[in-house]
């Protein structure tokens, strides 16, 4: 299909699929909460014929197979059922879109405000879901052009818990194995019609840090017979910062700050106990495990110091996500034709804010993710993500639509070895 021809049906699909999100907006859910947004979006694939499973409870996987790989009908079965013969043409892609929203209060001049009270669409994964509701249209409705399988992931909790490691978990990625990855982020930084490239890493990994750190206990007024908790946490504090300038090469990007210090019963009684809660963030698995073994060292060697004690524990968040350079210029080669060349910019550093469509990388042959500019040219003020007052050109819509679809039949064809 000719580039005029697919802007003209994106044209077309436009109105309702703009209105489409504004239902969505009015209706923001929280993570393993968006029983609305799930109805809204099960109704258009129903309605559009294509069959769809729920997953990690509140997640839905859908699925497009193109009709030269027909073997058989396929009914709304458990994913394991959707199996295609390893002899099939075209490749398996996979396409996410997070759907859950945040716990903010929306400004109240919005062009279609929030009806659920202190709930916001504020980091634009309402304009993610229409996006790929527009791409799976189009794909259904062209099947008899292209060979493979496209899988649709709809994916609960990204702001949460990480809702793509429980839909990764319990088999998103499988039967059939899903070859390419691709996936984006609505961006306030860039203007509708542009988008952000960068090769390698984007998104930083993420690690709770908790530190309990045990003294004695003593009268105030006699501190000699007891070991004081707070003084050693503080001291912790202090320490532990130093360890991004002088523990890690300057070349790597990481960051561990400490939020939460609780501890005490009166300020007359010399502390037994300190917890400090913290979060670390880093660009790379090697960083990642240096710097933890760091905070554990230090902290253990500073507590016993002073005659206390550290015990040490990490929760793991979302790991780094890190492009695949030949896809990256794939997309970027297919943004600067639809837009032009001057439309696509280039990231010059990651972001040390997390990301789990990582996940979804981490179990394919290779993945890609970019940012897609949401702001109208007019508008006078940059309102950011996860702010009040954030809002999205409706514009940005037709640009995503366009981008990931044409995107997603290069990959349906895609051999490294040819591009």
């Amino acid at each position: 299909m000719k580039t005029e021809q697919l802007q003209q049906e994106i044209e077309s699909l436009y109105p309702a699929l703009c209105e489409l999100r504004h239902t969505l907006h009015r209706h923001p859910e929280a993570g393993t909460q968006e029983f609305e947004t799930d109805r809204i979006i099960t109704d258009c694939l129903r309605q559009w014929g294509i069959p769809f499973q729920m997953i990690a409870d509140t997640g839905i996987l859908a699925w497009i197979t193109g009709e030269s790989d027909i073997s058989q009908t396929y009914e709304n079965a458990l994913p394991e059922s959707v199996s295609v013969s390893h002899e099939r043409p075209g490749n398996v892609v996979g396409l996410r879109a997070d759907i859950d929203a945040l716990p903010i209060e929306e400004a109240a001049d919005h062009i279609c405000r929030s009806e659920n009270p202190g709930m916001m669409h504020a980091c634009g994964h309402d304009a993610h879901t229409t996006i790929q509701l527009g791409v799976a249209r189009l794909l259904q409705l062209h099947r008899s052009e292209w060979s493979g399988t496209v899988k649709l992931f709809f994916q609960p909790a990204e702001e949460t818990i990480g809702g793509a490691e429980r839909m990764v978990q319990e088999g998103c990625m499988k039967n059939p194995a899903v070859d390419y990855v691709a996936g984006l982020h609505v961006m306030p930084d860039y203007h509708t019609g542009e988008v952000a490239m960068k090769y390698g890493k984007l998104n930083a990994a993420s690690d709770e840090v908790l530190i309990d750190v045990y003294g004695k206990g003593a009268h105030g007024a006699y501190p000699e017979k007891g070991i004081d908790a707070v003084l050693i946490a503080s001291q912790l504090v202090l320490s532990l910062q130093s360890f991004v300038s002088r523990s890690l090469s300057p070349l790597e990007s990481a960051v561990l700050s400490f939020g939460m210090i609780n501890g005490g019963s009166a300020p007359n009684i010399i502390c037994d106990h300190v917890q400090l809660h913290g979060t670390l963030r880093t660009t790379d698995p090697q960083t990642r495990e240096q710097a933890k073994y760091y905070i554990r060292t230090q902290a253990k060697a500073i507590a016993s110091a002073y005659g206390g004690e550290a015990t040490i524990r990490f929760v793991s968040g979302y790991d780094a996500l890190i492009n695949d350079d030949a896809l990256v210029d794939l997309a970027a080669d297919i943004a600067a034709g639809l837009l032009g060349k001057e439309h696509v910019h280039w990231k010059a550093a990651p972001s040390l804010g997390v990301e789990d469509f990582s996940f979804f990388q981490e179990h394919a042959k290779a993945g890609v993710f970019y940012h897609l500019g949401c702001t109208a040219p007019d508008q006078a003020e940059v309102y950011p993500l996860h702010t009040a007052r954030f809002q999205i050109d409706d514009s940005c819509l037709k640009t995503g639509i366009l981008l990931q679809y044409t995107l997603t039949r290069r990959l349906l064809e895609y051999q490294p070895n040819a591009n």
